[in-house]
């Protein structure tokens, strides 16, 4: 199955939570500077309010970056609005980005259970089925979205394997081949501890049953290098110039931020 966020040209350069070495991460600030830096693709976090406004957000609480108490899952939109992430910066809400960016796809990281139908319903009202790629760190949450999103499109949704779905792949055969269907992408750490983790084995492991893989979250020159030598299809960095040399420097810049 083609899936439109995939159709690109050699690796894509994501920048992660819009590049959070450069700005507060998952601003509008943060976001505009990835696009004037030469990022098309964002990834992003979204939780949702106890009224259901979708934020681009990672954590569950407001503390770390705003410094204020209070889980977001708990609060009502209008007592959130009033934060401010490192003291200066709104938190957006995740259909104001795709509105204020329309040429730009977004990955969308689903943090919480509550934020899967407020979700599904911005992608329906914003038509953005096309310019995103959805993904979570848990496979039950991954499959609750698919089938939301079903019921809205018939448009194929490009979405990632969950946790599970990446053990299917690194072990192979049948198993990957299942946790592959209806799967677009394996987006995989770059390494746990200090073991290397999006290699080339894995990579072809994946793409043998269709899959892109895209490796998280790779700040070092070194590391970038490690990844793209092992044949990746996409990148994931808080570093926007360092990937974007880096990727420059191999001749793929021109394709990566196309």
């Amino acid at each position: 199955m083609r899936y439109a966020f995939l159709e690109h040209d050699g690796p894509i350069a994501f920048a992660h939570r819009g590049g959070a070495l450069g700005a507060p991460e998952n601003t509008m600030t943060a976001f505009q500077r990835a696009v004037d830096v030469g990022y098309r693709y964002i990834e992003t976090d979204v939780q949702a309010t106890a009224d259901g406004a979708l934020l681009a957000f990672h954590d569950a609480d407001l503390a770390r970056v705003t410094g204020e108490p209070g889980r977001i899952a708990r609060l009502p939109y209008q007592r959130v609005a009033r934060a401010r992430i490192h003291g200066t910066e709104p938190i957006p809400l995740l259909e104001d980005a795709l509105g204020s960016f329309p040429d730009i796809r977004f990955n969308i990281d689903i943090k919480d259970r509550p934020a899967i139908g407020p979700l599904i319903r911005v992608l329906h009202r914003t038509q953005a089925w096309s310019r995103v790629c959805v993904t979570s760190f848990s496979t039950r949450r991954l499959a609750r979205a698919r089938a939301q999103a079903a019921v809205f499109t018939r448009e194929p949704v490009c979405t990632a394997l969950g946790p599970s779905g990446v053990a299917a792949v690194r072990i192979g055969g049948r198993a990957a081949r299942i946790a592959a269907s209806g799967v677009a992408c394996a987006q995989i750490p770059h390494v746990l501890g200090p073991v290397p983790f999006a290699t080339a084995s894995f990579v072809a492991q994946a793409h043998a049953v269709g899959l892109a893989v895209h490796a998280w979250t790779v700040n070092g020159r070194a590391a970038m290098a490690r990844v793209l030598d092992a044949g990746v299809d996409g990148v994931m960095t808080d570093d926007l110039e360092a990937l974007r040399e880096v990727m420059a420097g191999r001749g793929l810049w021109s394709a990566a931020g196309a």
